[in-house]
């Protein structure tokens, strides 16, 4: 036998609920606001009831995409969605809000309903959560970067030298501005230089820097990277890309701490702590001829290795908050979070980019994203599986003759020397930088 609830237990159970509940009128005009409303906004239902809700509720969406609205006009449902509002007193919270349409007993809608939770503790406990998984700009929980994680602070606190190996776009930079500044040289610089990207004949200038008149385009003094980075902390990024030549002027300035300028015959003192990264097997480089063993046992005082990200899936519900914070600084946007069916799509991809391809994934969808959560269909199309990135050159058969003999003449010198530029580039009789630039006009990776 069905019987109807006492009207009186309804309004018992309205008032008593822990979530904040209103309803709406189909003009938005507040018709009911429980206890817990109030308390979570300040207004009493008194000040609220025959107001428009958007100047009581007033909410980083009330002006776009109001989920109310939405579910009143459309008859949509929402649940709960990550808002910003502002209580009575100015401050401004997050919430969680679910809305439905509020219908008669002819199914016409004729206003709606919303409910939202407080999640101020909720992210006071995420972020110490987050912060325990977090050193510098490193996130992670993964077993496999547990042993990172252990060992940074103990380098840092040394002044040892670094090397740091791991795939392109594992975070080695981070690691390295990581121990830089949990180390006693954080107020003194830090200086990046990249080896790879500069030619042979100007790495010895770049890195330790020439006198007037040390070569023919010599015009003036200029300091190098080692000079710039005087009493903190360099980065040779890409060190297994260095000539051979610079590899011994490198192995001086280890054994001795001292380095001389282009052009000049008084060493100067090195009070520089280096770090050294790499995306090669250093020590298979050394064992082949190909990099230094001497040095390359300088270098290797500590050894760290980063895993890729495909070893270490579950940072990534870790890292994606993260750069979604990151990017709302950086662009002054609001975006609340990503949907459950973005982040499996993120989860089941994997990423031979690395960090930096989940890093560049969430910026891309920060840039087509309209709304204030990303979603599925904001992620990048090769992501999604709905366009393949092209990581091939072209066919040979698009080419002339000549291009086509030349890029078979450079993948077979690149085998042969085991993917090392240097000597590759050597070979061929040409710079380093002549062949970075062919290899990109191939597609060669």
């Amino acid at each position: 036998m069905n019987q109807e609830l006492d009207p009186r237990y309804g309004s018992l159970i309205f008032d008593n609920i822990p979530h904040g509940i209103f309803t709406v009128d189909a003009h938005r005009r507040i018709t009911s606001f429980n206890r817990a409303a109030e308390e979570i906004t300040g207004w009493t239902s008194e000040e609220a009831v025959g107001r428009k809700c958007d100047s009581i509720f007033n909410s980083n969406h009330c002006a776009g995409r109001c989920f109310l609205f939405n579910s009143i006009e459309q008859g949509e449902p929402h649940r709960d969605c990550e808002v910003l509002i502002v209580k009575r007193d100015g401050t401004e919270i997050p919430v969680a809000v679910s809305t439905a349409s509020l219908k008669n007993r002819h199914s016409q809608i004729v206003g709606g309903i919303e409910m939202f939770r407080d999640l101020t503790e909720v992210n006071i406990l995420r972020q110490e959560l987050e912060g325990s998984y977090r050193i510098g700009d490193i996130v992670s929980k993964s077993a496999a970067m547990k042993g990172v994680r252990e060992l940074l602070p103990l380098v840092a606190r040394s002044d040892s030298t670094v090397l740091i190996e791991g795939e392109p776009g594992t975070g080695k930079e981070l690691v390295a501005r990581a121990i830089h500044n949990m180390g006693p040289r954080r107020d003194r610089p830090f200086i990046g230089v990249n080896c790879g990207a500069i030619p042979d004949t100007l790495v010895e200038s770049e890195l330790f820097g020439h006198l007037r008149g040390a070569f023919t385009d010599a015009k003036k003094d200029k300091p190098g990277r080692f000079a710039a980075a005087q009493g903190g902390t360099l980065l040779l990024d890409e060190v297994g890309d260095i000539s051979a030549a610079v590899q011994v002027k490198l192995l001086r300035v280890l054994q001795e701490r001292e380095y001389v300028p282009l052009g000049s015959s008084e060493p100067i003192k090195a009070d520089v702590r280096i770090l050294a990264a790499t995306n090669r097997d250093l020590s298979h480089e050394a064992m082949n001829g190909r990099f230094r063993q001497d040095l390359y046992f300088r270098l290797n005082v500590v050894r760290i290795v980063l895993p890729p990200l495909r070893s270490r899936w579950e940072d990534i519900p870790l890292l994606v908050p993260h750069f979604i914070e990151r990017f709302n600084t950086l662009q002054g946007r609001r975006i609340g979070g990503i949907s459950e069916r973005a982040m499996t799509t993120l989860s089941g991809h994997p990423f031979p980019g690395n960090v930096r391809e989940l890093e560049n994934a969430i910026e891309h969808a920060f840039v087509v994203c309209t709304g204030d959560t990303i979603r599925r269909e904001n992620l990048p199309p090769h992501i999604r599986g709905e366009a393949a990135v092209p990581l091939t050159a072209p066919r040979e058969t698009e080419r002339s003759p000549l291009d086509a003999a030349e890029a078979a003449t450079i993948r077979d010198a690149l085998k042969r020397h085991r993917n090392n530029r240097t000597e590759t580039a050597r070979t061929l009789g040409v710079s380093r930088n002549t062949l970075w630039r062919k290899m990109k006009k191939y597609g060669i990776t």
